[in-house]
Order: structure tokens, then C-alpha cells, then sequence
């Protein structure tokens, strides 16, 4: 048994100041990044996406809907396209191994859809590294751990939730997404760093 721990999201648009603020997403990168160091014998590989933007059709909008079309967010080479301070510092200490990026010409919401630096999507990197169980925490539960882990799922891995590791933009959407998760198979758990 191989286990991953999938980071999504964690950059400076999506928490507190950022163009997509989740309430709290400061605190969430922050339990994260302890996790990581406290568990890291726990994994075998830690990847994490980010949602990168440089021109995707009909993904922004100055009169967002929030369902197809949001506020400009994750812009190539921009300071809220980055990684929050935390999770950067992970991937420079080398405890997160991979950053893989998603939605550069096209709207993006499961790491699935994710490249890694040589172009290899998110599965064929999992695949390389022979995981079979992935715990997954991050940004935005209703959203992109949802769907996340839905394709982790029909992937076949075996899925946990750390969902105190996870953050909603809308706390009613991410219970639902919580309860969609455990009817896929999905198995839903506090992560335990002191």
C-alpha cells in the first residue's frame, strides 16, 4: 500500500486578501502544511495543484455566475496564482515533491485535469509512483476536492477526506460536497496533528 496526500489549491487567491477568499483558508494552509510535516513517514508522495489561469475561455467574467464563470483568479505569474507562503515552503524543503497545474487554457476543477512539469497528467504521475491510497485537503471543498476526489474514485484509489483540512467557500455546499464524497466511497476523517 502507497499513500498520497493531494494538497489542492492552497495559493494566494483563494485565502483571505486574495481575488476568491475562503474564510479561513490561511488557518487551513497553515494545518496543512503541520500535517505534511508531522505525517510525513505517512506518505510515500505529496503532490499539490495549483488552479493556473492564462487565457480560458469563458472562465471569468466582471458579473461572475460562481457556478460557470468567476472572478479573474490563479493568473500565470502573478502573485495570487502562487502558493500560499506555507505550502511554497514545503515544496522548496522538497516534503512536497510535485506541483502540478491545472486549467491553463480551459477551466479546470479536479486535479485530474492537472500536468505536472514534464506534461504527464496527475494520474500517469500517481501511476509512476504506485499509489493506491490518497488522502486529499486543501481549497475549495465544494469544488475542486469534490471533484477531485470523485475522479480519484472512478480512478479506483481508495479515497480519505481530511475534512478538517479542507475549506468551503459556502460551509452548506461543502457539508453537501462532504456527503457526496462518503456516497462515492469516499472515506471522511480528522487528520490528528497536534
Amino acid at each position: 500500500m502507497r499513500n498520497a496526500l493531494l494538497v489542492v489549491d492552497l495559493q494566494n487567491d483563494f485565502v483571505e486578501g486574495g481575488s476568491l477568499p475562503v474564510p479561513g483558508g490561511l488557518q487551513v494552509a497553515a494545518h496543512v502544511a503541520r500535517h505534511v510535516r508531522h505525517f510525513r513517514s505517512e506518505y510515500s508522495f505529496v503532490v499539490a495543484t495549483r488552479d493556473i489561469h492564462e487565457d480560458p475561455p469563458d472562465h471569468f467574467s466582471d458579473q461572475p455566475d460562481y457556478v460557470n464563470t468567476w472572478p479573474k483568479h490563479g493568473l500565470v505569474g502573478t502573485p495570487g496564482g502562487a502558493l500560499v507562503t506555507p505550502i511554497y515552503n514545503l515544496v522548496r524543503e522538497k516534503l512536497i515533491q510535485v506541483v502540478v497545474d491545472k486549467g491553463r487554457h480551459a477551466a479546470a476543477v479536479s486535479a485530474f485535469e492537472a500536468l505536472d512539469p514534464r506534461g504527464h497528467p496527475l494520474l500517469d504521475v500517481l501511476r509512476e509512483q504506485r499509489v493506491d491510497h490518497i488522502d486529499i485537503c486543501g481549497l475549495m471543498t465544494e469544488y475542486c476536492i469534490r471533484a477531485s476526489a470523485l475522479d480519484a474514485r472512478k480512478h479506483e484509489f481508495q479515497v480519505r477526506i481530511l475534512v478538517n483540512l479542507c475549506g468551503a467557500a459556502n460551509p452548506e455546499a461543502g457539508q453537501r460536497a462532504f456527503e457526496e464524497m462518503k456516497t462515492a466511497g469516499c472515506q471522511l476523517m480528522a487528520a490528528s496533528a497536534p
